[in-house]
């Protein structure tokens, strides 16, 4: 029998031959360095199962903040909703583009409208989950991790990524576009995946010329840890020159627009980081897990304004990605889902605005969506006692159909347990 080689005494070029890649965080790569701790060495060392092969594709987009629920989906006949909001409902009402006799959208989603009319928009309504809190970090987490105990550190699509993807030498896997740090739902320390800001930025700071130092520098350090670092490296340069491949590739084939007034600035350009997005399906780069952000919904004051320009730049950025990728005949097995940590209260404040809140309807766009209303409205005449919408259906369902349904993995390994099925999906 062979003698087993002990981790610490592998050589670099053992490490090569068995065809295992290493890729630190973005961040980590973008500054030229990378700290790896002898038991993520060991992780790393460890044969990874052959996981999902399907090209299904998910874009999940936060509306961070806490997305208004009632002016996003609104309901068209019920009369409290006046009582509740004497200034807010009456226009939001009145302008809503109709699903049927008791709901419609915001008048500033005549795109998504449109993706409806076809079949290809579900709403899960009233969504939420048990004991909901009010923080907007606390909230954010329970969300990302997939985890209302808030026991679980790792994010839901983190460990999907680390579990379920070969992630290892494809960086691309999971990608965070237009962002600077690593989302929550994709983080898991056994998972490979890029953050890209900006694409025409991306890459070593310093250039080439901080490349090759840090290449020179750990050419000779022995053993796992020169290893897993010269992997990062070369990761990282991969990763760069697969970006600009794809740059020089990628036509788009829609109207992307980022010059919006918003009466509270965004964080993110959303229209370009969905642009990315598409250029990375569109051009075969392997993505699987894209995650883009759209901030400002936190609405306290002003709302009437504020929100309608918000859903107007969310239709607007959505139905070009749709159209682009449609137009390169991608469009068959993406979905893109919308997320928010929480909604508003039901009843205004003095500001013209909304408080925090809990349960909100979550949209579900793309060809492999069901066209439909699912889950149940909460009802605005039965509050909690918060004065809060009551939940009708557990964010981890919708988790659960995305994983197990779309994505093709174990959901009930991932969420560590089963929720009532919401079939959203074809």
């Amino acid at each position: 029998m062979k003698d087993e080689i002990g981790i610490n005494q592998l050589k670099r070029r053992d490490f090569l031959r068995a065809g295992l890649v290493f890729g630190a965080g973005a961040a980590g790569l973008a500054a030229g360095y990378a700290a790896v701790p002898d038991a993520f060495a060991r992780a790393v060392y460890a044969a990874k199962k052959e996981g999902i092969t399907n090209d299904n594709v998910l874009v999940m987009i936060q509306l961070a903040g806490g997305n208004d629920g009632l002016r996003t989906l609104v309901p068209l006949a019920d009369p409290t909703l006046h009582d509740l909001r004497p200034k807010l409902a009456a226009p939001m009402v009145s302008q809503a583009l109709p699903l049927n006799k008791d709901f419609g959208l915001n008048h500033n989603l005549p795109g998504i409208k449109g993706l409806w009319d076809k079949g290809k928009v579900a709403i899960v309504r009233g969504v939420g989950y048990p004991s909901p809190t009010f923080s907007h970090f606390e909230s954010i987490r329970i969300w990302e991790t997939g985890d209302p105990t808030r026991r679980q550190v790792d994010g839901w699509l983190g460990r999907t990524l680390a579990t379920s993807y070969d992630s290892n030498g494809h960086p691309l896997t999971g990608c965070a576009c237009g962002a600077t740090d690593v989302p929550g739902a994709l983080r898991d320390l056994q998972a490979t995946m890029t953050v890209i800001q900006e694409q025409k930025t991306f890459g070593f700071t310093g250039g080439s010329e901080v490349e090759a130092a840090v290449g020179a520098l750990y050419k000779g350090t022995p053993g796992i840890y020169g290893a897993l670092f010269d992997t990062a490296i070369a990761t990282a340069t991969e990763t760069v020159a697969t970006l600009r491949t794809s740059a020089a590739s990628y036509q788009p084939m829609a109207d992307y627009s980022d010059n919006v007034k918003l009466v509270y600035s965004s964080k993110n350009q959303l229209a370009a980081a969905l642009q990315l997005a598409a250029e990375l399906i569109v051009t075969g780069t392997g993505v699987k897990l894209l995650h883009v952000t759209l901030g400002g919904f936190d609405t306290h004051y002003t709302e009437l304004s504020r929100h309608d320009d918000l859903m107007a730049y969310l239709d607007s950025a959505v139905t070009a990605f749709y159209q682009d990728l449609a137009a390169h005949g991608k469009a068959d097995n993406v979905l893109i889902a919308t997320w928010s940590e929480f909604g508003r209260r039901p009843k205004e404040n003095a500001s013209g605005g909304t408080d925090h809140g809990a349960a909100a309807p979550l949209l579900l766009i793309g060809d492999p969506a069901k066209g439909g209303l699912y889950g149940g409205e909460p009802s605005l005449t039965d509050l909690d006692a918060t004065g809060n919408l009551r939940y009708a259906v557990d964010f981890r369902s919708v988790y659960q159909e995305i994983l197990g349904g779309h994505l093709g993995a174990d959901a009930k390994s991932i969420l560590g347990a089963s929720f009532d099925s919401v079939p959203f999906l074809r």
